[in-house]
């Protein structure tokens, strides 16, 4: 399935132990993330109420159908705590975190942010809303971000830095020209503006950085196009009468990306800080979403709470430092001056 050289580059980066257990940790952390709805909620994963059973973070339940007042969706928290819920045979079954990060405490005692204790394992932000809930979702919403980030910026940058080594001449003079013109625009004045028009959104956050991201990208792959393309086995394939599609995606391209993958780590790690930056400025994603941006920002408002900054910062400090084991291990493995043997 894969070459010799392929083989050898996998086995020499699990032999990274610290690169591959890196990457183990973050990809473990992030699918665990991704069942936070049903990993970290105050709803009940499944509960018995007048014999029936129900299933609240599958599906919705109003406040009516536990007998409250209201059709809007039901307080589980309010219910639990009500003792008329525990008889008749009532029940529920708690997920292992039963705190929804965007549920305020209001009736816990003295004014928030409270101190960790049995209850908030990290205690509760200025809102009174569990911060270890809005940690777990945010490591979520920041790891989704920064690789639909990584993602869409990598293709748009081998699109155009593609097109630009290729052809050269004067497709490349003109794209480049016009790429300068575009990375001298501000990007932080970009987002405050379409913030201000379109509103805060994570697509529309996406969708400004994916703008500016590619730029970096491109210009590597225009230099390993530009030097591959003179390279005798695409000189060999137009000889054969191989079309562009066939050689850019046939020849040059599958040799142009090891400088690239080595390089997908790292954005990741931009786009992670790029959002939590923007979210302590005020101009990332909307209140009151989960951000480790935001959290920080709380930190400098509350300095007689450490805990609400500190959790954030030292989660920020460990997923970036394990994106940099995985990136520096990529780059090791990926080193050709390695594997000149086999090549």
């Amino acid at each position: 399935m894969f070459s010799p050289l392929t083989r050898s580059r996998l086995r020499k980066f699990r032999s990274n132990r610290r690169a591959w257990w890196s990457l183990c940790i973050l990809v473990a952390a992030y699918l665990l993330s991704l069942g936070a709805d049903h990993l970290v909620t105050d709803r009940p994963l499944v509960m018995r109420y007048e014999g029936r059973l129900y299933f609240p973070t599958l599906q919705f339940h109003s406040g009516q159908t536990f007998g409250g007042p209201y059709a809007t969706a039901a307080d589980y928290v309010a219910l639990r705590r009500d003792p008329k819920f525990h008889t008749g045979g009532n029940w529920m079954l708690l997920p292992p975190i039963p705190h929804d990060p965007l549920h305020p405490y209001l009736d816990l005692a003295s004014t928030p942010p409270h101190p960790p204790s049995a209850a908030h394992w990290l205690g509760t932000d200025s809102s009174a809303r569990d911060v270890l809930a809005r940690l777990i979702h945010g490591f979520r919403t920041c790891m989704t971000f920064a690789l639909a980030l990584t993602l869409t910026s990598t293709v748009l940058g081998i699109i155009i830095g593609a097109v630009q080594g290729y052809f050269g001449g004067r497709v490349d003079l003109t794209i480049q020209r016009l790429i300068e013109i575009w990375s001298a625009l501000p990007f932080l004045y970009v987002v405050i503006l379409l913030g201000s028009i379109y509103g805060q959104s994570f697509a529309m956050l996406l969708i400004v950085m994916t703008l500016f991201e590619w730029i970096g990208l491109s210009f590597y792959l225009r230099g390993e196009f530009l030097k591959l393309r003179e390279q005798p086995f695409v000189l060999a394939a137009r000889a054969l009468g191989a079309g562009h599609r066939r050689i850019v995606f046939g020849q040059i391209l599958p040799n142009a990306l090891t400088p690239l993958i080595t390089l997908l780590p790292f954005s990741l790690i931009g786009g992670i800080s790029a959002l939590t930056a923007l979210d302590f400025l005020g101009f990332g994603l909307p209140p009151p979403a989960p951000s480790w941006g935001e959290m920080i920002g709380q930190g400098l408002q509350n300095l007689n709470a450490p805990w609400v900054a500190g959790s954030a910062v030292l989660a920020l400090f460990l997923t970036l430092m394990l994106t940099t084991f995985v990136g520096e291990g990529l780059r090791d493995a990926f080193d050709p001056k390695s594997h000149a043997r086999i090549q």
